[in-house]
C-alpha cells in the first residue's frame, strides 16, 4: 500500500478522539462518584450478579505488580506511544481498527491518570460468576483495554486469513 493511503485522515483521527475522550471521561466521572459515594472497602447492595465497590488497586490486573506505580505508569506511558505510533498503520486496520486503537489509548490514559493523581487506581465493577466466585473488581477503563485488545486480535486474524486466502488463490502458498 502506498504511503499517501496509510496516512491518517483528519475525520480518522477526530473519530479516534472522539471516542478516547468519550471513555476517559466516563472513566473519570465513573471512578469520582465511586471516591466520593462508597468508602474504601465498601460496597452497594448485589443487583443480580453485579456489586459496585470501591477498590484501590496499587497493582495491575489482577493484583498483579502490587505497590509498582512507577513501573505501571512508565508502562502506560509506553503503551500510549505505541499506539499512537500504530495510527500510522490505521488505514490497514480500518474503522473498527481505529476504535479498537482508540479504547486501549484511552482505557491506558484513564488508569493513568489515577495512578498519577493517587498512586492507586479505583476498580468498582465487581461480577459474581458462580457461587461465591468472583471476578476480580475492574473499571471503565480495564473494560475498554480488554475490548479494544479483544477487538484488534480478531481484526489481526481476520487480516491474516485474508492475506493467507489472496496468497493461497495466486499459487504463492508456502512462500
Amino acid at each position: 500500500m502506498p504511503e499517501s493511503d496509510r496516512r491518517l485522515t483528519w475525520w480518522q483521527g477526530l473519530i479516534f478522539l472522539a471516542v478516547a475522550a468519550l471513555v476517559v471521561v466516563l472513566d473519570f466521572i465513573s471512578k469520582e462518584w465511586v471516591r466520593s459515594h462508597i468508602p474504601p472497602g465498601g460496597s452497594l447492595p448485589e443487583i443480580g450478579r453485579l456489586t459496585i465497590v470501591h477498590v484501590q488497586n496499587s497493582g495491575a490486573a489482577f493484583g498483579i505488580f502490587t505497590n509498582q506505580a512507577v513501573l505501571l505508569s512508565l508502562v502506560a506511558i509506553a503503551g500510549l506511544v505505541v499506539v499512537l505510533v500504530f495510527l500510522k498503520y490505521l488505514s490497514e486496520v480500518g474503522f473498527a481498527g481505529g476504535i479498537a486503537l482508540s479504547l486501549v489509548f484511552a482505557g491506558a490514559l484513564g488508569n493513568l491518570i489515577d495512578r498519577l493523581r493517587f498512586g492507586v487506581v479505583t476498580d468498582f465493577i465487581y461480577v459474581r460468576l458462580w457461587g461465591d466466585v468472583f471476578w476480580p473488581a475492574f473499571n471503565v477503563a480495564d473494560s475498554a483495554i480488554t475490548l479494544g485488545a479483544l477487538s484488534l486480535a480478531i481484526i489481526a486474524l481476520v487480516n491474516l486469513r485474508k492475506k493467507d486466502a489472496a496468497r493461497a488463490g495466486t499459487g504463492k502458498a508456502g512462500d
